[in-house]
């Protein structure tokens, strides 16, 4: 009994050692309070051709501010903070950081009414019904060339160079205005096109639309999923008649990426899109 009792002291004494520092503990290690974590810069625009407010979103690239050099500019619709801003401006410094795209500044234009501003003109009364308001593409691309593009050259260091990256509905207004105001933008990247719009004529038209002016040698890369709309995926109808009709100063990649949903394709996209088409010069 005495030994039991000397082994349950000393099994207590070691539960109370153990315990102890618990007890004891070091004060936690002060913390400050939080910040705001910065990773671009924001501002309104107030647009006289859309008479509304739009807000833009700008991320520099590394060393932008430490440098006097001027660089290109990467537009993209869709640019909001809720929308595909923070993915793209992560892939802008993912990819300049490990050198596989040259340094691009951001600027993201965040929507107000998407499906306005991305479609153009519709017969197709099942097209109208998608929104309220539809068919402004023709004033969203005023917009950017005579309020936006102004404004962004006299707030940050820019060459003349100019880029944009759209992806479904944004993705079509890309297209549109390969064709139809090809010098706005040398470098187009449409990923998975709303080709369907307007039962497809943009495409149907596509063969005329190269040859209608000349044109500044332009870019253009497109990629399509495993989903479309109709029963041709209107982007590889559109490839097909770049690949019969392309003028040698068209420079064009189709990417087909069946591995994709709609859902899924903006981002390896996007990546496939800067290594290729904004690749460091040699």
């Amino acid at each position: 009994m005495i030994a039991l009792r000397h082994l349950l002291s000393a099994a207590l004494c070691g539960l109370v050692a153990i315990a102890a520092p618990a007890s004891q503990a070091a004060p936690a290690a002060a913390s400050s309070a939080a910040q705001p974590l910065v990773i671009g810069e924001t501002f309104t625009l107030e647009s006289k051709v859309l008479a509304e407010t739009r807000r833009i979103n700008v991320y520099l690239p590394p060393g932008y501010a430490k440098s006097d050099a001027k660089l290109p500019v990467l537009y993209m619709p869709d640019g909001g903070v809720a929308e595909d801003f923070l993915h793209v401006a992560g892939l802008v410094q993912v990819s300049v950081g490990n050198e596989t795209m040259r340094p691009f500044i951001l600027v993201g234009i965040e929507n107000t009414e998407r499906r306005r501003d991305m479609t153009g003109a519709t017969e197709n009364a099942k097209d109208k019904t998608i929104a309220p308001h539809v068919g402004g593409s023709a004033l969203f691309r005023k917009f950017i060339r005579d309020e936006l593009m102004p404004d962004i050259d006299k707030r940050y260091r820019t060459t003349d160079e100019t880029a944009i990256v759209g992806e479904s509905l944004a993705g079509l207004f890309v297209v549109e205005t390969f064709f139809l105001e090809p010098d706005l933008f040398d470098i187009y990247i449409a990923i998975d096109p709303s080709l369907w719009w307007n039962d497809h004529k943009l495409v149907d038209g596509a063969a005329a639309s190269l040859y209608a002016r000349p044109r500044r040698a332009k870019s253009l890369f497109l990629a399509s999923s495993s989903e479309f709309i109709g029963d041709v995926d209107q982007t590889k109808a559109l490839a097909d008649v770049l690949k019969a009709d392309a003028p040698a100063g068209v420079n064009w990649h189709y990417e087909p990426m069946p591995q994709e949903k709609h859902a899924t394709i903006y981002q390896p996209a996007a990546l496939k899109a800067f290594r290729l088409m904004l690749a460091p010069t040699k």
